[in-house]
């Protein structure tokens, strides 16, 4: 019989600490206080010492993150936003719900993150704020957001949803700019039990906004300083995110030893390339995903570019192993933004690597009978084409 590999596997995960999340949780049950409160306190310092930064605030979701740190900057109706067409759709929604308008800037092909050398011409008097986003678990080149940013006096907002404790230049995702947004999405390195998220700083003035605004703008309860809304993290998910946070470098370490495996079984097969897609002459070729040297790549996702890659998707699925597209469709095409005016063809390697990309399974109890199984279907999709 076939080995099936599933995409993720998550009850290999709890099957390993089980003991410790049931304790977690069941400390919020007898204390029943189950909407911020010492839990969620002690969570926040605990997650801002990992991330390097002096505050930590914690909310609802990694959507609501990125919400609530633009307000806490003040984006308002009429401002403009750079950030990456190459996302999930929580970055651009989460602008357009302040009555904001997203302005673009396309990739690079092999990391999939913002260009910054693209950055500075996207800027205008009316741009607010700057999202990078940090990928599939590397973060954007931050040295050169800066740059920009601070020659232009623009705040900066790290999406860092898919990189907690990934590492540039000697930073971690989230501690660079002015705020920094993490989700806890079951699926994440570092996944909750439900929605759950945390925006991180350095800046006292904006971790006292963010907290402010996430408790309906009320300081003391019931007087409203200004409109907030509910973004308040629940005891029991940061409950079980403190049982995990132990755990999570031992499982970057093995989703780094993952991605190195494949590394190894891609060439031992005669697969694979740091290059562009587009540079190879087989429509068949696999592209594996770059990873910057002296960076702290934490694969959130380990995503393949191939030009059959449908076909590819399909194949994997018959053979039983998990695939997934990230993402099948740039934002600037999304049929919820069509009243910005954006066309085919506005950012070509973000529209490419949506053609072209998908992930394959990295989650930490992955096995190398597992690995060796992909790589075989990879590689049998590869001959036959």
């Amino acid at each position: 019989m076939k080995t099936r590999v599933p995409l993720l596997d998550l009850k290999a995960q709890y099957a390993a600490i089980r003991q410790e999340v049931q304790a977690a949780m069941e400390r919020v049950l007898e204390s029943q206080h189950f909407i911020l409160g010492p839990e969620v306190e002690q969570l926040e310092r605990e997650i801002a010492t990992y991330c390097g930064t002096k505050y930590a605030i914690g909310v609802t979701s990694g959507t609501d993150a990125i919400l609530v740190a633009l307000m806490g900057l003040g984006v308002s109706a009429g401002d403009e936003v750079v950030t990456s067409p190459q996302t999930f759709v929580a970055t651009v929604t989460s602008i357009a719900r302040l009555g904001a308008r997203a302005t673009f800037v396309d990739i690079e092909p092999d990391t999939f993150n913002l260009n910054a050398s693209r950055l500075e011409r996207a800027i205008t008097p009316r741009t607010k704020a700057i999202v990078p986003v940090h990928l599939f678990g590397q973060m954007a080149d931050m040295k050169a957001v800066m740059a920009v940013a601070n020659k232009h006096g623009i705040a900066v907002v790290e999406d860092a949803a898919q990189a907690i404790g990934a590492e540039r230049d000697g930073h971690r995702a989230g501690s660079v700019g002015a705020l920094g947004c993490l989700s806890f999405f079951p699926s994440k390195n570092l996944g909750a039990f439900g929605d759950a998220g945390m925006v991180v700083t350095n800046d006292e003035r904006l971790a006292t906004r963010v907290r402010l605004l996430r408790n309906q703008g009320q300081q003391p309860k019931y007087f409203a300083k200004e409109v907030g809304g509910n973004f308040r993290l629940d005891a029991l998910q940061a409950a079980v995110l403190r049982a995990k946070l132990p755990h999570l470098d031992d499982w970057t370490r093995a989703r780094q030893r993952n991605a190195a495996t494949y590394r190894r079984l891609f060439a031992e097969a005669g697969m694979g390339s740091a290059s562009a897609v587009r540079e190879h002459g087989s429509p068949a070729s696999i592209v594996l995903p770059r990873e910057i040297s002296g960076a702290r790549h934490i694969y959130n996702q380990f995503v393949l570019r191939s030009q059959r890659r449908d076909a590819l998707h399909e194949h994997l699925g018959e053979a039983g192993i998990g695939s997934e597209v990230y993402y099948p469709q740039p934002m600037h095409l999304q049929e919820c933004f069509a009243a910005w005016g954006h066309r085919p063809g506005d950012y070509p390697e973000a529209e490419l690597a949506a053609r072209e990309s998908l992930a394959i399974p990295i989650y930490p109890e992955l096995t190398t009978p597992m690995q060796e199984a992909v790589v075989s279907e990879v590689a049998r999709f590869c001959l036959r084409s």
